[in-house]
């Protein structure tokens, strides 16, 4: 001791100019409330909510297209009207034999009113009225087969003939597609049967739509699982304002089976030791201390704090491979979980 120190005086002056340690710089995390989703992933494909497609239903000539390729279209829009010179003559004929048998059986009912004509005489020209009026509208059902309507609205598409064109019943003129909303079909395997429901929220995704989500919610479930895959389809409806989705595009879904918030840890402040959890807080004046903790379901980026831990305490995330018990730190930045929400199945 003698040989190190002259004296114990100069021995205490070297002590007291050592240097204090310094804290360590590390990335802390506040303890808080966040949203914890779970949900079942699926892969689905998309169907208009109504689809049809428009065709002749006589045999004439395209006389007039009002429409272009991809059109919206309304309910009851003339879209197609086909040459119909003789039916139109048809018509006006019998509209006349219908008013000269109405105007017959007015007079008719004035002769039969002064006793000059006969309940038989009456009646007989009732049922010409009746007749003529048959004839006028079979004539005019005819004359209606010959244009061609919307029957609901939506977006037409690539429009298949031309003014002068020969059609046939059958023929196809074009199609029509409702898209707002949109249907989604997907299929789930039968262990998900009781955690789906008519109601619940869904996700879907679109790989020409990479950074967006489209939310709807789920409509109906088939009454039957398949005997072959044991997968039940499900039926979701999306709204689509803007028409951005599209019959027959693929999507991945994703049904939320639950929402609830709870305490989250981000999964790189967790160190595993056997089955345990363990995790370095950081307590006022910024020493650490190390602390089991139980957790619960996770998500990428983070984990369910079930016990040993409370809401605005701060635990060390980054640097934990430093740390020793009751070393002093100093955060140089607050982490961030990751947006993501899937608990899912």
């Amino acid at each position: 001791m003698v040989g190190l120190c002259l004296t114990l005086g100069a021995c205490d002056s070297a002590s007291q100019k050592m240097p204090a340690p310094q804290p360590v710089p590390v990335v802390s995390y506040t303890i808080q409330p966040g949203e914890f989703v779970e949900r079942i992933e699926a892969i689905g494909t998309l169907h208009a909510n109504e689809s049809v497609t428009l065709s002749a239903k006589v045999t004439e000539k395209v006389a007039r297209v009002h429409f272009e390729d991809g059109q919206a279209a309304t309910q009851g829009q003339v879209l197609i009207e086909f040459t119909n010179e003789e039916e139109g003559a048809m018509l006006a004929e019998a509209r006349a034999t219908q008013r000269e048998a109405e105007q017959q059986l007015e007079r008719v009912q004035e002769l039969s009113g002064k006793g000059y004509a006969t309940k038989a005489r009456l009646d007989e020209q009732a049922r010409a009225v009746d007749s003529a009026r048959a004839r006028a509208r079979a004539v005019e059902a005819r004359m209606s087969d010959r244009v061609l309507r919307a029957p609901f609205s939506g977006v037409l598409g690539f429009r298949q003939v031309s003014p002068g064109t020969l059609v046939t019943p059958g023929t196809v003129v074009a199609t029509l597609d409702d898209i707002d909303p949109v249907k989604l079909d997907f299929s789930v395997p039968e262990t998900f049967l009781g955690a789906v429901s008519t109601g619940q929220d869904v996700d879907a995704r679109t790989a020409a739509y990479p950074g967006r989500a489209f939310k709807g919610t789920v409509e109906t479930i088939d009454a039957r699982v398949d005997p072959i895959s044991r997968a039940i389809s499900v039926r979701a409806l999306i709204p689509n304002p803007d028409g951005a989705l599209r019959p027959g595009m693929l999507a991945t879904v994703e049904v939320i089976r639950s929402r609830s918030t709870v305490l989250l840890v981000p999964e790189g402040a967790l160190m595993p030791r056997d089955t345990r959890q363990f995790v370095w807080v950081i307590e006022q004046g910024g020493s650490v201390v190390q602390r089991e903790v139980t957790i619960g379901r996770r998500r990428p980026g983070a984990a369910e704090v079930l016990t040993g831990l409370q809401q605005g305490e701060k635990v060390v995330v980054e640097g934990v491979g430093r740390m020793i018990p009751g070393a002093t730190v100093q955060s140089i930045g607050e982490h961030k979980l990751p947006d993501g929400e899937s608990g899912g199945a």
